[in-house]
């Protein structure tokens, strides 16, 4: 390959990406990373926990000890491989598909996942979508808000609606980007929301912490997901990643760690925080 390819060109035509296209597949399973109990007996919600970062969450909960629910939009298929990966490991997955831009829909998720399983200890909000555009005047009023209401609106109906069954201990942990230190000029929209999932985080972790209830974020970088050759062109694809000091994308195994610390007792005096795995990228925060 070229020195600045990092991957093989491609591109899915329909959104949200599947992984059953995405050559080489992500890396979610991290085989050399060993659960110690960290999560035992816990129970998280993960959205977008079919594929990518989600996916790779979801297991390394279970291997921690954690019973999961998953939350998708559409991909079937994807949400049916991370079941089978969490049962694998030797705990219960609950996957809900829907819309976690409607909150009726996030308060059944919790309900059902409480109805499952009789707790709740952790939430993930990770759950986002991004819709690249050249120029600013072509990102119309209704991309703006369609991508806030599943990239930010979807994490406070969430965090609303599992805060009565999140006691002290518990955890939210909510994913942003490095686009929300760095800025993205083909990503307005996407970059503003998580830059607000920052202030979310840093506000909402203020408010709960006499509850005793922590709340952090993670800002990947360039993390190789479905969500890469569903958004952009195969020539970008082709390099994405290589603008990191790593000169490469991030597998999703190796962001997953981050939410599994974040989520544990391991952390116990972190919050309102922001862990960033991008490939070596220095940013402010």
């Amino acid at each position: 390959m070229p020195s600045d390819q990092t991957l093989p060109p491609q591109q899915q035509d329909t959104r949200p990406g599947r992984e059953g296209p995405m050559d080489p597949k992500p890396q979610e399973r991290r085989p050399e990373y060993r659960g110690s109990g960290k999560l035992e007996g816990k129970v998280a919600i993960v959205t977008g926990g079919d594929s990518g970062i989600g996916r790779s969450v979801a297991v390394l909960f279970a291997r921690e000890g954690a019973d999961v629910a998953i939350v998708y939009l559409e991909e079937d298929e994807d949400a049916e491989e991370t079941r089978r990966f969490v049962e694998q490991e030797g705990r219960r997955c609950l996957a809900l598909r829907g819309d976690l831009g409607e909150p009726g829909f996030c308060s059944e998720v919790v309900r059902r996942t409480v109805d499952e399983f009789g707790r709740l200890d952790v939430l993930v909000n990770n759950a986002a979508e991004q819709h690249p555009q050249q120029n600013f005047e072509d990102v119309t009023p209704e991309q703006w808000e369609q991508t806030f209401r599943t990239n930010i609106h979807a994490y406070f109906y969430m965090a609303h609606a599992a805060l009565p069954h999140l006691g002290e201990g518990g955890a939210i942990v909510n994913t942003t980007s490095v686009t929300a230190y760095k800025g993205n000029p083909m990503l307005v929209d996407y970059s503003s929301t998580k830059g607000a999932i920052v202030a979310f985080t840093r506000s909402l972790s203020m408010a709960l912490a006499e509850r005793g209830i922590r709340v952090n974020a993670v800002a990947p970088g360039p993390i190789w997901t479905p969500l890469i050759p569903s958004t952009f062109p195969p020539e970008k694809v082709a390099e994405f990643g290589a603008n990191v000091p790593m000169k490469r994308p991030g597998q999703p195994d190796e962001v997953a760690p981050c939410y599994v610390f974040l989520a544990s007792g391991d952390s116990s005096y972190i919050s309102g925080q922001t862990l960033h795995p991008n490939g070596g990228t220095v940013v402010n925060g």
